[in-house]
Protein backbone atom coordinates (compact mmCIF):
# COMPACT_ATOMS: atom_id res chain seq x y z
CA UNK A 1 0.00 0.00 0.00
CA UNK A 2 1.20 3.07 -0.88
CA UNK A 3 1.17 5.88 1.96
CA UNK A 4 -0.05 9.60 0.76
CA UNK A 5 3.06 12.14 1.03
CA UNK A 6 3.31 14.18 4.51
CA UNK A 7 1.51 17.75 4.29
CA UNK A 8 4.11 20.22 4.27
CA UNK A 9 4.64 22.50 7.16
CA UNK A 10 5.10 26.21 6.77
CA UNK A 11 8.50 26.70 7.59
CA UNK A 12 9.37 29.47 10.16
CA UNK A 13 10.61 32.71 7.87
CA UNK A 14 13.98 33.74 8.69
CA UNK A 15 16.55 36.98 7.64
CA UNK A 16 19.73 36.28 6.56
CA UNK A 17 19.72 32.46 7.93
CA UNK A 18 18.68 34.16 11.50
CA UNK A 19 15.75 33.83 13.69
CA UNK A 20 14.17 37.64 13.68
CA UNK A 21 14.59 39.34 17.27
CA UNK A 22 11.76 41.93 17.90
CA UNK A 23 10.75 43.55 21.07
CA UNK A 24 12.45 42.41 24.66
CA UNK A 25 14.63 39.94 23.06
CA UNK A 26 16.19 41.95 20.47
CA UNK A 27 16.67 44.87 23.13
CA UNK A 28 18.18 42.13 25.54
CA UNK A 29 20.33 40.71 22.57
CA UNK A 30 21.64 44.84 21.99
CA UNK A 31 22.68 45.32 25.41
CA UNK A 32 24.20 42.50 25.67
CA UNK A 33 26.04 43.01 22.22
CA UNK A 34 27.07 46.36 24.01
CA UNK A 35 28.11 45.05 27.02
CA UNK A 36 31.04 43.00 24.87
CA UNK A 37 31.71 45.67 22.90
CA UNK A 38 32.40 47.41 25.94
CA UNK A 39 34.54 44.36 27.41
CA UNK A 40 36.72 44.24 24.29
CA UNK A 41 37.24 47.73 23.49
CA UNK A 42 36.77 50.27 26.10
CA UNK A 43 34.65 52.99 26.13
CA UNK A 44 36.68 55.03 24.23
CA UNK A 45 36.71 52.82 20.81
CA UNK A 46 33.27 51.74 21.42
CA UNK A 47 30.76 52.58 18.29
CA UNK A 48 27.36 52.00 17.35
CA UNK A 49 28.80 50.75 14.10
CA UNK A 50 30.66 47.53 16.22
CA UNK A 51 27.53 47.33 18.59
CA UNK A 52 25.53 46.66 15.47
CA UNK A 53 27.73 44.54 13.85
CA UNK A 54 28.12 42.58 17.08
CA UNK A 55 24.45 42.13 17.59
CA UNK A 56 24.09 41.03 13.88
CA UNK A 57 21.72 44.41 13.12
CA UNK A 58 21.99 47.74 11.82
CA UNK A 59 23.07 51.20 13.46
CA UNK A 60 19.39 52.69 12.52
CA UNK A 61 17.98 49.42 14.89
CA UNK A 62 20.17 51.05 17.82
CA UNK A 63 19.63 54.55 17.35
CA UNK A 64 15.70 53.75 17.47
CA UNK A 65 16.44 53.10 21.31
CA UNK A 66 19.06 55.33 22.45
CA UNK A 67 20.41 58.72 21.01
CA UNK A 68 23.79 57.61 20.59
CA UNK A 69 27.30 55.53 23.11
CA UNK A 70 26.73 57.26 26.51
CA UNK A 71 22.60 55.89 26.83
CA UNK A 72 23.42 52.71 25.57
CA UNK A 73 26.27 52.07 27.63
CA UNK A 74 24.24 53.45 30.48
CA UNK A 75 21.84 50.72 29.64
CA UNK A 76 23.97 48.35 29.36
CA UNK A 77 26.10 48.96 32.70
CA UNK A 78 22.06 49.33 34.27
CA UNK A 79 21.80 45.90 33.17
CA UNK A 80 25.19 43.92 34.03
CA UNK A 81 26.72 46.28 36.66
CA UNK A 82 24.16 48.14 38.12
CA UNK A 83 25.68 50.75 40.71
CA UNK A 84 22.86 50.26 43.16
CA UNK A 85 20.85 47.20 42.69
CA UNK A 86 19.67 43.58 44.74
CA UNK A 87 18.28 44.07 48.12
CA UNK A 88 18.68 47.40 50.28
CA UNK A 89 21.13 45.98 52.78
CA UNK A 90 19.67 45.07 55.99
CA UNK A 91 22.20 44.80 58.73
CA UNK A 92 20.19 46.01 61.76
CA UNK A 93 22.35 49.15 62.09
CA UNK A 94 21.98 52.28 60.37
CA UNK A 95 26.22 52.43 60.16
CA UNK A 96 26.24 48.77 58.92
CA UNK A 97 23.50 49.20 56.18
CA UNK A 98 25.22 52.67 55.05
CA UNK A 99 28.65 51.20 54.98
CA UNK A 100 27.27 47.88 52.76
CA UNK A 101 26.14 50.41 50.55
CA UNK A 102 29.25 52.51 49.92
CA UNK A 103 30.90 49.22 49.79
CA UNK A 104 28.54 47.82 47.13
CA UNK A 105 29.19 51.17 45.07
CA UNK A 106 32.71 51.15 45.68
CA UNK A 107 32.69 46.95 44.22
CA UNK A 108 30.36 47.86 41.43
CA UNK A 109 32.69 50.84 40.00
CA UNK A 110 35.49 49.15 40.62
CA UNK A 111 34.29 45.97 38.24
CA UNK A 112 33.17 48.69 35.87
CA UNK A 113 36.49 50.25 35.01
CA UNK A 114 37.42 53.84 36.18
CA UNK A 115 38.18 54.19 31.75
CA UNK A 116 34.43 53.29 31.44
CA UNK A 117 33.49 56.00 34.59
CA UNK A 118 35.13 58.72 33.31
CA UNK A 119 34.99 58.88 29.61
CA UNK A 120 31.17 58.55 30.70
CA UNK A 121 31.30 61.64 32.94
CA UNK A 122 32.86 63.79 30.08
CA UNK A 123 29.91 63.27 27.64
CA UNK A 124 27.46 63.38 30.25
CA UNK A 125 28.36 66.81 31.36
CA UNK A 126 28.91 67.93 27.32
CA UNK A 127 25.22 66.99 26.51
CA UNK A 128 22.59 69.06 28.71
CA UNK A 129 19.79 66.84 27.64
CA UNK A 130 21.38 63.88 29.21
CA UNK A 131 23.05 65.63 31.57
CA UNK A 132 19.15 65.56 33.19
CA UNK A 133 17.95 62.30 32.10
CA UNK A 134 21.17 60.61 33.50
CA UNK A 135 20.67 62.60 36.39
CA UNK A 136 17.25 62.09 37.35
CA UNK A 137 17.59 58.61 37.31
CA UNK A 138 20.52 58.14 39.42
CA UNK A 139 18.72 60.39 41.96
CA UNK A 140 15.73 59.00 42.06
CA UNK A 141 17.60 55.27 42.56
CA UNK A 142 19.89 56.99 45.36
CA UNK A 143 17.16 58.36 47.07
CA UNK A 144 14.90 55.37 47.32
CA UNK A 145 17.27 52.86 48.48
CA UNK A 146 18.60 55.80 51.44
CA UNK A 147 14.68 56.19 52.13
CA UNK A 148 14.03 52.68 52.70
CA UNK A 149 17.42 52.58 54.98
CA UNK A 150 16.67 55.81 57.48
CA UNK A 151 12.67 54.19 57.87
CA UNK A 152 14.23 51.27 59.38
CA UNK A 153 16.77 53.10 61.70
CA UNK A 154 14.15 55.38 62.37
CA UNK A 155 11.64 52.38 63.61
CA UNK A 156 14.23 51.09 65.67
CA UNK A 157 15.14 54.34 67.21
CA UNK A 158 18.63 55.12 65.50
CA UNK A 159 17.63 57.87 63.56
CA UNK A 160 15.37 60.60 63.39
CA UNK A 161 11.96 60.56 61.40
CA UNK A 162 12.09 64.23 59.83
CA UNK A 163 15.49 63.55 57.93
CA UNK A 164 15.59 65.99 54.82
CA UNK A 165 16.15 64.71 51.27
CA UNK A 166 19.58 66.39 51.27
CA UNK A 167 20.74 65.07 54.63
CA UNK A 168 19.08 61.87 52.87
CA UNK A 169 21.26 60.96 50.32
CA UNK A 170 24.63 62.48 51.72
CA UNK A 171 26.34 59.10 51.39
CA UNK A 172 26.17 58.37 47.74
CA UNK A 173 26.10 62.14 47.07
CA UNK A 174 29.80 62.25 48.58
CA UNK A 175 30.87 58.94 47.28
CA UNK A 176 30.15 60.48 43.93
CA UNK A 177 32.26 63.70 44.96
CA UNK A 178 35.04 61.58 45.81
CA UNK A 179 35.13 59.84 42.53
CA UNK A 180 34.98 63.42 40.62
CA UNK A 181 38.02 64.64 42.80
CA UNK A 182 40.00 60.53 43.09
CA UNK A 183 39.16 59.55 39.79
CA UNK A 184 39.15 56.19 41.49
CA UNK A 185 36.70 54.14 44.32
CA UNK A 186 36.74 55.91 47.50
CA UNK A 187 38.80 54.13 49.88
CA UNK A 188 38.17 52.36 52.85
CA UNK A 189 39.28 55.32 55.40
CA UNK A 190 36.95 57.85 53.45
CA UNK A 191 33.99 55.82 53.44
CA UNK A 192 33.91 55.11 57.19
CA UNK A 193 34.72 59.02 57.51
CA UNK A 194 31.46 60.05 55.34
CA UNK A 195 29.20 57.75 57.20
CA UNK A 196 30.73 58.43 60.90
CA UNK A 197 32.19 61.84 60.60
CA UNK A 198 29.52 63.41 58.58
CA UNK A 199 26.35 61.00 58.06
CA UNK A 200 25.16 60.19 61.47
CA UNK A 201 25.80 63.10 63.34
CA UNK A 202 23.11 64.65 61.35
CA UNK A 203 20.69 61.64 61.31
CA UNK A 204 20.71 60.82 65.21
CA UNK A 205 17.33 61.70 67.29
Amino acid sequence: MTRSPEPLQPQPRHSGGKTRRRGAALETALIDAAWDELQAAGYASLTMEAVAARAGTSRAVLYRRWRGRPELVIAAMRRHRPMLSGEVPDTGSLRGDVLALLHQMSGRLAETGPETVYGLLGDYFADAELFSRIQDQVLQIGTGVMATILKRAADRGEARHDISSMIATLPTDLFRHQIFLARTPPSERVIVEIVDDVFLPLTRP
